[in-house]
């Protein structure tokens, strides 16, 4: 069940939101119990070493974080 809590949205952005919500859901049922999620290439940590550092600066330690490890 899925419940407008907040706004009045209108039948479209309600139907945006549901087909996501089925979208996810049935993504989810496909993959196979107690496997692992599989790891998002944003994050991995060889995408970033493979490039250049960056160059010292008030905002060089931003750029250097590497999620997910």
């Amino acid at each position: 069940m899925i419940k407008v809590v907040r706004g009045n949205p209108t039948p479209e952005e309600l139907a945006a939101a549901l087909a996501v919500v089925r979208v996810r859901a049935a993504a989810a049922s496909a993959m196979p119990s107690g496997a692992p999620a599989p790891r998002d290439s944003w994050s991995d940590p060889s995408r970033i070493a493979a490039h250049h550092l960056p160059q010292p600066g008030p905002t060089a330690w931003s750029r250097t974080y590497w999620p997910g490890v």
